[in-house]
């Protein structure tokens, strides 16, 4: 069988898994319709079903389903329909195939009443030339109509859900100011936070660190002609106060915007935080060409982030860095071996990454099972 042929085998057994499955989750709908018609029970429904249908049409993951309640509930009725007319299709071809590929053998077994009923187009059966070569028109027939229809069905049952579920040209307007709305928020306290941060680092640290240098060296003024050693003695305290108070700044400074961006770019700092990682880090960077200094520093720091959780809490032995630019986004996906289960609620540093990234207007998924692995995949904007 040549590579279409293979190709094609492999999507009518997607599609009858598929459709065999929407036909019973169309019957558990129909008998719980009460229930899914709660706007609540019906969105959370409808976030259920739609990665089904992204799998099968080898989409990327969705996120939950935003459209509107009408919307919703228009999938929802319109799923149990096409489930249950789809599936019984399947049923009828698939069924018809495989139940005569195994009665074939066995005609001479069966009731009298049987040989002559149904089976076999409806044509008696008197002997075996009958049985072979009806029953196997029969299973040709019922087999290709399985082969052809089934992925034809399949794909228009998930194209069908993909598009009551995908919002609007209007709903994703709106949801994007709601996010930018909320994101904006977000980065102001953000930002806000950061520099009470520099502001105290500065103040207790470096500022401290100064003003003891100043004395000193006031001090180490007025004692030079009449002890000189005191001012000597004083005088190297305060060279010993000025470096750690510079290394103490370029520590605020670091936190900011890394000198390493600024030296060797994203993908030296990348490497070279691969390198401090406490676990084995596998780094897959590609052309990523010029890149805003903000994205940069978002990118960067959301790697560092990832990193270190999954060092301090998934208990992983390697982690895997993709990052690349695919048109005018910069995609960056972070994949750790641990044990999974990440929760942002409870303070893992992910709701920082989601609130650098969501100020620039990128997205973030978190694909965190238990059990692993955990699999955080970010995308930045960062211009043409």
């Amino acid at each position: 069988m040549n590579h279409h042929g293979t190709s094609r085998l492999a999507a009518m057994w997607r599609g009858l898994g598929y459709l065999l499955g929407s036909l019973f989750f169309a019957a558990v709908a129909l008998f719980a319709l009460p229930v899914l018609i709660l706007p609540m029970m019906a969105r959370a429904w409808a976030s259920w079903h739609r990665p089904r249908a992204d799998r099968l049409l080898l989409s990327p993951r969705s996120g939950p389903v935003r459209v509107g309640t009408w919307r919703v509930l228009g999938w929802l009725f319109t799923s149990i329909v096409t489930g249950l007319a789809f599936g019984l299709v399947v049923v009828v071809c698939a069924g018809n195939a495989l139940a005569t590929a195994v009665t074939v053998p066995l005609w001479w077994a069966l009731p009298v009443g049987t040989r002559a009923g149904g089976f076999a187009l409806g044509v008696p059966l008197t002997g075996w030339g009958t049985a072979l070569t009806l029953g196997t028109v029969q299973i040709v027939i019922f087999a290709a109509l399985t082969y052809w229809l089934v992925p034809l069905l399949a794909r228009l049952h998930a194209r069908i859900c993909v598009a009551l579920l995908t919002p609007s040209a209007a709903e994703r307007l709106t949801q994007r100011v709601e996010t930018l709305t909320e994101t904006r928020a977000g980065a102001m306290d953000a930002h806000g936070a950061e520099l009470r941060r520099i502001e105290r680092d500065l103040h207790d640290g470096t500022q401290a660190r100064l003003v003891a240098i100043a004395m000193r060296l006031g001090a180490a003024r007025e004692s030079l002609s009449e002890d000189p050693q005191t001012a000597a003695g004083l005088l190297q305290a305060a060279h010993e106060g000025t470096e750690e108070a510079m290394a103490e700044l370029r520590g605020v400074i670091r936190t900011i915007y890394p000198p390493i961006l600024a030296d060797r770019g994203l993908a030296g700092a990348l490497t070279a935080l691969g390198t401090r990682s406490a676990i084995n880090t596998t780094l897959d960077i590609g052309d990523l060409g010029t890149i805003p200094a903000a994205v940069e520093a978002v990118a960067y720091f959301t790697i560092a982030e990832s990193l270190t959780n999954a060092a301090k809490h998934s208990q992983a032995t390697r982690t895997t860095v993709r990052v690349a630019r695919v048109g005018d986004q910069l995609s960056i996906e972070v994949t750790d071996d641990g044990i999974g289960g990440a929760d942002e609620t409870l303070g893992t540093g992910i709701a920082g990454i989601r609130h650098r990234v969501l100020a620039l207007d990128g997205t973030v998924h978190v694909h965190s099972p238990v059990g692993g692995p955990t699999t955080i995949t970010v995308s930045l904007p960062c211009g043409s």
